[in-house]
């Protein structure tokens, strides 16, 4: 049954991948870009389900049973990120015309430009394989089989559908994929509704449904008081405005959807208007979670070990019908396909623009996508080694580490840089000779693991998401004692040379 809704959910991506890419150019202007004629309402839509991974279709109903609904918090940071995004960082991106948004680190120096862009492809990887472990390991148990062969079949599916439309064939599938993913959600909802009721729907059981959630211990949304908790208020609300500028605004992958858009205004408006919707779709798998405990109890079954289980134990083993298992497997796919088909399409375009210079050879960028969907395949693997409590903490915690340098070189880029004057007018400046900015991006990940572990030991303040910021300001810092420092080195070798 798995297998059949698997396959029938493929066979429907590669038929409307095939219709879009139909009659159209397969230039990697269209692979890359889709030719700036994307309607903004539809890249917002598909946004949705691009942002959802399949992890969070799995680990956010789970983390109520650790931290009740205090991710909502986070949630709320975002909306403010995405304004930021929108009204700071699109408008330069659009003045400049860009293809990889790391050309913008072009006006510090190439190995500014040269390091960001690695930056992303690492994180991006990891990002990426991790989110969709979840989805390989789920579909090899429901099917019975192996792990490892599931993980290259479904990528191999991914492949297919966008070897040849790139960024122009996800934005339609993306739309596709979040009417999928959001239907699951609510059809979910509604049977364990039903489980909680023994199926008697009435407005009287539901107003009962709502009101047991609201009076759940697993329901608290704020966290004032407790400075020194990961879920307080005002850390996780800055954190939620910093996770989106930096998983967003210097995300090649999220980024390159929006600049599909025809005007900046439509890019601003997709992008206001999927940041409002975030709160409350997370808003519903909060909510399920909270449901889900409410069933454990009237069931007499205890609370799993792991959150990432609380869903899944539900839906896997036959509890709540098999309709329950097709719509689980239905929303799993949908979330994790937008994800990582968009990955492995931004990930090709960096490597081709950034890295190797060669945005306009066809021919390398099919090797390279390629070579992304193996690198992925090979990286997923090597997390089924890998077991955490949340898999959703362990991908921001990884984002956390290796996009903060993004943030600092980002963050320098447009404060302090020496193309800061042409990135006002839309310019594009030579490259400028590099010096130490590589060494300063590795270092500041290094002294946040040595934050991270010493004080909580020390003084009992255990960092939550706010250690992305806290890792962005050190590389901006990096950034600028590096700067001064050759600036005094300049002035003494002028000194030298003049004597």
């Amino acid at each position: 049954m798995v297998i059949a809704v698997v396959l029938t959910y493929f066979l429907v991506l590669l038929g409307v991948s095939r219709l879009v890419a139909r009659g159209g150019e397969n230039s990697n202007s269209s692979f890359f870009r889709a030719g700036r004629q994307s309607p903004w309402y539809m890249v917002a839509f598909g946004m949705v389900g691009a942002s959802i991974s399949g992890v969070t279709f799995v680990s956010v109903p789970g983390m109520v049973m650790h931290s009740g609904m205090t991710y909502l918090q986070t949630c709320m940071g975002f909306i403010v990120g995405y304004f930021v995004v929108a009204f700071v960082l699109l408008p330069v991106y659009y003045r400049l015309n860009l293809t990889s948004i790391y050309t913008v680190l072009k006006g510090t120096s190439d190995e500014a430009y040269k390091t960001g862009a690695m930056f992303f492809i690492v994180s991006k990887l990891l990002g990426s394989a991790a989110k969709f472990f979840v989805p390989c390991f789920i579909v090899s148990q429901a099917v019975g089989v192996n792990f490892y062969l599931t993980t290259i079949g479904l990528f191999a599916l991914i492949w297919l559908y966008t070897r040849r439309g790139g960024i122009k064939t996800l934005v339609w599938t993306d739309t596709l994929q979040t009417l999928c993913m959001l239907t699951a959600l609510v059809l979910i909802i509604y049977y364990v509704y039903g489980a909680l009721f023994d199926f008697q729907f009435s407005i009287i059981n539901l107003k009962e449904c709502l009101a047991a959630i609201a009076q759940s211990d697993y329901s608290k949304v704020f966290e004032f008081e407790d400075w020194g908790s990961a879920n307080n208020f005002f850390k996780c609300f800055v954190a939620g405005i910093f996770i989106v500028i930096v998983m967003t605004g210097l995300d090649q992958d999220m980024m390159q959807k929006n600049l599909t858009c025809k005007t900046l205004r439509d890019a601003q408006k997709d992008m206001c208007t999927y940041g409002f919707a975030f709160l409350p779709v997370n808003a519903l798998f909060l909510g399920l979670g909270v449901m889900l405990t409410m069933l454990c109890a009237k069931e007499g079954v205890a609370l799993p070990d792991k959150p990432d289980e609380l869903l899944s134990m539900f839906a896997l083993n036959g509890t709540l019908g098999y309709t329950v298992l097709i719509l689980f497997t239905l929303g799993i796919i949908a979330t994790s396909f937008s994800t990582v088909d968009s990955a492995i399409t931004a990930l090709t375009t960096s490597f081709c623009v950034d890295i190797m210079g060669r945005e306009n050879d066809v021919a390398m960028r099919r090797k390279v996508h390629i070579g992304m969907t193996v690198a992925m395949i090979a990286l997923t693997a090597m997390f089924n080694l890998v077991s955490s409590h949340s898999l959703i903490d362990t991908i921001y915690t990884l984002v956390s580490y290796t996009y903060g340098p993004l943030l600092g070189l980002f963050m320098y880029s447009l404060i302090d840089s020496p193309s800061r004057p042409l990135l006002k007018r839309g310019e594009q400046n030579e490259f400028v000779r590099g010096g130490g900015e590589s060494v300063v991006c590795i270092l500041s990940p290094l002294i946040c693991f040595g934050l991270d572990t010493l004080v909580p030991r020390l003084t009992g303040y255990h960092f939550g998401y706010e250690l992305l910021l806290i890792n962005g300001l050190i590389t901006y810092a990096g950034l600028r004692m590096l700067k001064i420092g050759n600036r005094r080195l300049k002035i003494e070798k002028f000194n030298m040379d003049f004597r």
